[in-house]
């Protein structure tokens, strides 16, 4: 996980790419705590905490999806160096957020990453209706930070397990996220069908074949915003590979965003 500043930025060789990751709900930059020592000389991961994750502050003002992508882009801007491509990586509901700027302010970046985002089925799906009732999102987010009940989620999230201090981060993210619960009220039926389709950026779209939060077959459901992107079903991926197959999950990332880079050159 890097968090570079523009001086250091500057110091980038010429043709390595930026990777913005953008973590998922209850999470923070730490989803990505296992990645830099995998990443090649040729790639740089920027992990990014978005306001209410991780301990950054809560954004009162922000009360559409649109803030928080808008905050997006200047975070882009920052780590974007003259002539150097930058990509963005999105997962779950940080995947949302790229994918909301993306649709609006595609130049900002040179490709799109999708892993597995929230969005599709947002109505029908038993979690998200379940997820309207505010106690209910309070209930949820203190029973996954519960120490008690690790040992259980832990074989309902990871299906090949994670380190101890790596499982405890993970799990203890849940407990400072203040926007947990702002995010199922923002991320709904509504603000997907107003997400105009992508049509002139590179994107890939990344699943699990093994995710049991969002089922694979979502991916082809997202694809109707991004109708010109590839989708890779990633063999042996569960929900949160980065955390379970670091070494692999940095590797495919790259290649992807590779690929992008290539397909916005050409």
């Amino acid at each position: 996980m890097t968090n570079t500043s523009n001086a250091a930025s500057a110091l980038r060789p010429p043709d390595k790419v930026t990777i913005l990751a953008v973590h998922g709900n209850g999470g923070g930059s730490s989803r990505f705590m296992l990645l830099p020592e995998f990443m090649p000389s040729g790639a740089e991961l920027v992990a990014i905490d978005l306001p209410g994750f991780e301990g950054s502050p809560l954004r009162t003002d922000f009360t559409r999806l649109e803030h928080y992508a808008d905050h997006l882009a200047e975070l882009v801007e920052e780590h974007r160096v003259a002539g150097q491509p930058i990509i963005v990586l999105g997962t779950g509901i940080g995947g949302s957020i790229a994918l909301d700027l993306a649709s609006r302010r595609p130049e900002l970046m040179d490709g799109l990453i999708l892993h597995a985002i929230v969005g599709a089925s947002l109505d029908t799906r038993l979690f998200p209706r379940l997820m309207k009732s505010k106690p209910v999102r309070g209930i949820i987010r203190r029973g996954i930070s519960a120490k008690l009940a690790r040992p259980i989620l832990t074989k309902i999230f990871f299906s090949t397990g994670a380190p101890a201090p790596v499982l405890d981060r993970f799990f203890d993210g849940y407990r400072t996220c203040a926007a947990f619960s702002d995010m199922f009220d923002l991320i709904n039926v509504d603000w997907f069908d107003s997400v105009a389709p992508i049509e002139d950026l590179p994107v890939s779209l990344i699943w699990g074949e093994h995710d049991r939060v969002l089922k694979s077959h979502q991916a082809e459901l997202i694809k109707a915003k991004a109708p010109n992107g590839g989708v890779t079903i990633q063999p042996g991926w569960d929900h949160f590979p980065m955390l379970e197959q670091p070494e692999e999950y940095a590797h495919v990332i790259v290649d992807h965003a590779d690929a992008l880079v290539a397909q916005a050159r050409a």
